[in-house]
């Protein structure tokens, strides 16, 4: 039998502990690939070990469980593991293979690897993936097809469509393989975009954003103050008091 890859996303550790506890009770049949205490850190797991299912928690800061679903790879299903019962509808539009509610029991968890299994086993059968892959092939597609918008990038919502997010809201921009992260405090926004298409943009140099980092972009209109580091590097505290570190390299862009 092909062992389950099995990826565990929760920002807390002991909900990730009793997980990973669990799951070793299926040794060898199931594997526990990685372990991700956040979203951008799950994606690039995801991105980087393809697993078949990644149980998510739901309340995450920055971004929840569900947008995350929305953006893990298409063969990559999902599960959900949380406190809260009022999201499970929206769980399973989501294409779940489960919805477990904390505190579940070894035996429950069994019953969503079960369920796994017999979702893969069907798709083999059909011949056909997931068919989450569909809506999100749909959305990326809107997506190429209308951005840039002058002023505004547009990012994906939980329903499956599409926010116009102005520019000037945005602070700074986080590259995370081929996914950034638009962070328009106190929101935090994900896309499939690599840092450097999103710098090519027209959009994006009209509204003046700058390299600061192999890593991040900055809006400078957000630019609160800049302090000198060691080895000619330097720290920029934004609107919101984030701090970003500026690389050598990149500092007389800002100067």
């Amino acid at each position: 039998m092909t062992p389950l890859k099995v990826l565990i996303v929760d920002d807390e550790a002991p909900a990730r502990a009793k997980l990973r506890r669990l799951l070793l009770a299926h040794a060898p049949a199931v594997q526990v690939m990685g372990e991700a205490g956040d979203a951008l850190e799950a994606l690039r797991l995801a991105e980087a070990l393809q697993p078949d299912l990644a149980l998510l928690d739901i309340q995450m800061p920055g971004m929840s469980g569900l947008e995350l679903a929305l953006a893990l790879p298409p063969a990559t299903h999902c599960a959900f593991c949380t406190a809260f019962e009022q999201h499970a509808l929206r769980a399973f539009e989501l294409n779940a293979v489960d919805y477990l509610l904390k505190p579940f029991s070894a035996e429950r968890l069994d019953q969503t690897l079960a369920r796994l299994r017999q979702r893969i086993q069907a798709s083999i059968s059909s011949g056909d993936r997931s068919n989450k892959e569909r809506p999100r092939a749909a959305l990326l597609s809107a997506l190429q097809q209308l951005q840039p918008v002058s002023g505004h990038w547009l990012v994906p919502q939980r329903g499956g469509g599409l926010m116009k997010l102005a520019l000037a809201q945005v602070e700074w921009v986080a590259a995370a393989d081929n996914y950034i992260a638009l962070h328009a405090p106190p929101a935090q926004h994900l896309d499939r975009h690599t840092l450097a298409d999103f710098l090519a943009h027209a959009a994006v140099q009209q509204a003046g954003f700058v390299r600061v980092h192999r890593s991040h972009a900055v809006n400078p209109a957000h630019i609160h103050s800049i302090a000198s580091l060691a080895r000619g590097e330097a720290e920029l505290t934004l609107s919101s008091g984030a701090k970003l570190r500026v690389s050598r390299g990149y500092r007389e862009q800002l100067i």
